[in-house]
């Protein structure tokens, strides 16, 4: 439908029995239902890191919500949680999915993630008020670790559904408080020994379209509620790790200091300096993390983390290349070494373009829009095809206490999402 109507437009299956037709329900009420629950008092905003009370919350809130329309719900070996609504076939193939995440980075807003998973239960909502019975089946995933946030690798869940993360690399990752991933894993009752690659759920799998907050102004400048996606930037992480020598605050001359400190924050300058270099590059330090980090000791070791991003995947690799080579000079000026090793990679994604234009027919008006934002989307892209909708953010700003999402953007995205996954699930190739 037109983005600027509010009328359903006519849907090939309505004349059919509905299948446990309710009232919609409102993405507002939904985010206003978890909306208190992860705030961080001291950053803003909200920590929801994944396996945390806050997280472990949300995914008992969405459980409870997808049983309440009489979706089918299962937790997998990697944490991926799966509502189905099935054919009347009960056949699963082919599926239509959307969905999200429910994690956060640190201090982060509201909408980044749980927009996406309130807007397909909505989205649910409105098509059974509409009595559609599906064609195809369709499925919510709520995948864990998205942001990356606790264990150092973004997208964790999607990566090892795919294969994409080898699974003992996995289960040996370490939180800032050195929890293996394994560990927490386990605590939060999964087998860490059945972690790993699911390809028959894979192969269930026909089409992902993932609802997301625009983390940017694109929609903003278009004066439009709601895009289609077409590519997301590539982008990895990467930890530098300097190395000096630890001493006493006052008793260590400034002419004998081999200060990692001092070497940290001339990189961090010039990854800066280096970036601009590159157009449409983005390079930033969001982390820094002295040894042993004592207000009166001079470090031994400083850790920071690097996210670097560019369309281009050999320009990405050209800028990782010259910080390093950078640092392992300003290092070597401090009388320090420095060591990079890459943490995650993801190349720049194109999605698929029949999905992206089917999506454009569906959604009359939308405007298509790219994204420097990783997303579970991505890394299925390369497995079946994928497609996003982003909603509108009106301060530009994501990944902070000031993301917003006005009402109104939200409730039209929640009934775009329903109008696209009613077109897919109705095509004739699907099961039902």
């Amino acid at each position: 439908m037109s983005l600027s109507q509010t009328a359903p437009p006519a849907d090939p299956t309505a004349d059919a029995r509905p299948a446990a037709a309710t009232s919609p329900s409102s993405v507002t009420s939904l985010l206003q239902d978890i909306s208190t629950i992860g705030r961080d008092t001291s950053r803003g905003g909200y920590s929801r890191p994944v396996f945390s009370t806050a997280e472990t919350d949300l995914r008992n809130w969405f459980i409870e919500q997808a049983g309440r329309r009489g979706l089918d719900v299962a937790t997998d070996h990697n944490g991926i949680i799966w509502a189905w609504w099935d054919t009347s076939a009960g056949t699963r193939r082919d599926a239509v999915v959307t969905g999200s995440h429910l994690d956060s980075v640190p201090g982060g807003g509201e909408y980044d993630g749980p927009l996406g998973v309130a807007s397909a239960l909505v989205a649910v909502d409105i098509l059974k008020a509409r009595g559609l019975r599906p064609r195809r089946p369709l499925a919510i995933a709520v995948f864990p670790e998205e942001e990356g946030s606790r264990f150092g690798v973004a997208c964790l869940g999607s990566r090892l559904l795919t294969g994409e993360l080898d699974p003992d690399k996995a289960r040996r990752l370490k939180d800032p408080d050195g929890n293996t991933f394994a560990d927490v894993a386990a605590a939060n009752g999964q087998d860490p020994r059945l972690i790993g690659a699911d390809y028959k759920t894979l192969q269930q799998l026909g089409v992902f379209v993932e609802l997301h907050v625009e983390q940017g102004r694109g929609l903003v400048d278009l004066n439009q509620p709601v895009a289609v996606g077409s590519s997301i930037l590539g982008h990895g992480r990467w930890k530098l790790s300097i190395s000096g020598q630890g001493n006493h605050a006052g008793t260590t001359l400034m002419a004998d200091r081999k200060d990692p400190m001092i070497a940290a924050a001339k990189i961090m300058v010039n990854i800066r300096d280096t970036a601009r270099k590159y157009r449409d590059a983005r390079a930033t330090v969001g982390r820094v993390q002295p040894v042993p980090g004592g207000t009166n000791v001079i470090a031994s070791r400083v850790d920071l983390w690097i996210d670097v991003r560019h369309p281009d995947d050999s320009v990405t690799a050209a800028l990782v290349e010259a910080i390093g080579l950078n640092a392992q000079v300003f290092a070597a000026e401090e009388g320090c070494g420095a060591s990079l090793t890459m943490e995650s990679l993801s190349p720049t994604v194109h999605f698929d373009g029949g999905l992206r234009d089917r999506l454009k027919e569906l959604l009359p008006g939308a405007p298509v829009l790219d994204t420097g934002a990783g997303h579970d989307a991505g890394v299925l892209a390369s497995h079946i095809p994928t497609a996003m909708l982003f909603v509108r953010n009106p301060t530009g700003i994501s990944h902070s206490p000031d993301e917003l999402v006005e009402d109104w953007d939200a409730e039209a995205g929640a009934v775009a999402l329903a109008d696209a996954l009613a077109g897919l699930m109705g095509e004739a190739r699907a099961i039902g």
